[in-house]
């Protein structure tokens, strides 16, 4: 009884109201740190993997899985985010998570075998995804409604630039601290952004109701995007659909997707609001985000490696050749956020779309001679084009829904987006291998003893003092440079079609301009 009086006379939360000053700057600040903190441990630990794996006592290849506990849980708790945020509050989600994730960082970084460190960064993984999709709603919760593209791209800015940041710093840190350190860095920066928020944001926060946990939504949810994360992670190394595992991840993910689709349809209390895909503009937002965003991260796979694999670059090099993509954003994202709510957003992703359908147009005439100058020229395109793409898109797909389903929207749509980025990073560099093998078997054919071409240049080697199979292994080696040259542009062709078809998608969106 007095338990129950105790909590009914515990004052209810003010509501989440846009802030102003100050205090609008340093929530701001706090939640897109927050956001770039835990994108950054994406990519971060993916050049750690093989020095983790040697200190921990495994093989580099048991190593990955380091990587796939992360995304796999990542990729549940985002579109669970929504239902969560109505259970427990968007602002007290966020900190949990927030705290949960640095608590999580420093158990990684201390970790003592290499099981211990599966389970911490699995925890980590699912700490990172209310934070995913929070930040975004947050930032459109606390900034005033004339500001909210601004806060936008704040947030557009940190998710690209983490990425990139991703593999120097990590490499950075490896080489000249050691790998905990990697996990380390998080607490500081974590326990700032904790500050920063109970006291500018405490005791205000979203009506909470008291949800039935849709069991059933939940487990398929695990079980869909968990074999399909496996299957991306995995399918490279097991030769995709020739391997047994990787044929029946695929038929689990299938199955499990249909029937979580069912489910969530007809269930009164769903995990997954699937009911949000009724409004136009947050199902066209959501696919052009979903490929749009898949494509350009895929070519930012591909090129730095095909860069080190084809090319000769080192790390260093690859990372200076296209370090433009990053720094194009941070230059042009802001801007765009203090114009966008006076233009069309249509044309802004449109922009966008164009750019990188020009870049991979481009990048469809290299031959394996291009300069560094001309591979960070067309970089830099990218970077220019991806500042007016996220922004105007998600503003768009969430200008008709009402606050209170923000936290779902974006929680689902972020899913989604991760989900087009593992697919398009994970099928880029078997098609590159494949369609390398494709022409390269062309091109050896074409090399017959008696083609004067080739004799021609057999004789060249043989007279600058190479012996009969050093100039063979000479040719070869050039031949599969090509071969993968020609892989690179029929990739890049495939991108600039479906930049082209998003493109198009974009215009089935509506516009309301705000009165």
């Amino acid at each position: 009884m007095l338990l129950r009086r105790h909590s009914s006379s515990r004052p209810a939360p003010q509501p989440l109201v846009p802030l102003q000053g100050p205090a609008l700057a340093a929530v701001a600040i706090a939640i897109s740190t927050a956001n770039f903190m835990q994108t950054l441990d994406l990519t971060i630990a993916n050049v750690a993997v093989p020095t983790i794996a040697g200190d921990l006592g495994v093989s580099p290849d048991m190593g990955t899985w380091m990587l796939t506990s992360f995304a796999t849980p990542l990729a549940v708790t985002l579109p669970l985010t929504g239902w969560l945020a109505q259970r427990f509050g968007q602002v007290r989600l966020f900190c949990v998570s927030v705290a949960l994730f640095v608590a999580m960082s420093m158990l990684c970084g201390l970790a003592p075998t290499f099981g211990s460190l599966i389970v911490f960064r699995a925890l980590q993984g699912a700490a990172s995804g209310p934070l995913t999709a929070l930040s975004q709603a947050l930032l459109v919760a606390v900034f005033p409604p004339t500001r909210r593209n601004v806060a936008l791209s704040v947030w557009q800015t940190t998710t690209f630039i983490a990425p990139v940041l991703g593999p120097i710093a990590g490499g950075w840190i490896t080489d000249n601290i050691a790998w905990p350190w990697i996990f380390y860095i998080n607490a500081p920066t974590g326990a700032a952004v904790l500050a920063i928020l109970m006291r500018t944001l405490s005791g205000r926060d979203n009506a909470t109701r008291k949800l039935p946990v849709d069991v059933v939504g939940l487990a398929l949810l695990a079980i869909a995007f968990g074999s399909l994360q496996l299957m991306l992670d995995r399918g490279q190394n097991l030769d995709w659909f020739a391997s047994t595992p990787i044929r029946v991840l695929a038929a689990l993910c299938v199955v499990s997707f249909i029937a979580l689709v069912l489910w969530e349809i007809t269930d009164p209390h769903p995990i997954v609001d699937l009911t949000l895909f009724v409004n136009r503009n947050f199902s066209v937002g959501t696919v052009a985000v979903t490929v749009g965003f898949g494509v350009y991260y895929s070519a930012l796979v591909l090129v730095p490696l095909w860069l080190q694999t084809q090319q000769g670059y080192t790390a260093s090099w690859a990372g200076i050749a296209t370090a433009p993509l990053g720094i194009a954003g941070i230059v042009i994202a802001p801007l765009i956020g203090r114009i966008q709510h006076r233009v069309d957003p249509r044309w802004f992703a449109s922009l966008a779309l164009f750019g990188w359908a020009v870049a991979s147009f481009w990048r469809m005439h290299f031959d394996s001679d291009v300069p560094l100058r001309e591979i960070a020229a067309n970089s830099l395109l990218m970077g220019a084009a991806t500042a007016f793409f996220i922004t105007p898109l998600v503003s768009l797909s969430l200008a008709e829904l009402p606050r209170e389903r923000l936290p779902a929207a974006s929680g689902l749509q972020n899913a989604l987006r991760r989900m087009g980025t593992s697919i398009a990073t994970s099928v880029a560099p078997t098609f590159f291998e494949r369609r390398a093998r494709v022409h390269s078997t062309y091109l050896v054919d074409r090399l017959a003893p008696l083609d004067r071409a080739f004799a021609d240049w057999f004789d060249g080697l043989r007279h600058a003092g190479f012996s009969a199979d050093a100039a063979l292994a000479s040719i070869g080696k050039t031949v599969d440079a090509q071969a993968h040259m020609l892989a690179l542009d029929d990739f890049s062709a495939v991108c600039t079609m479906l930049f082209a078809a998003t493109l198009i998608v974009v215009w089935l969106a509506r516009y309301r301009q705000a009165r």
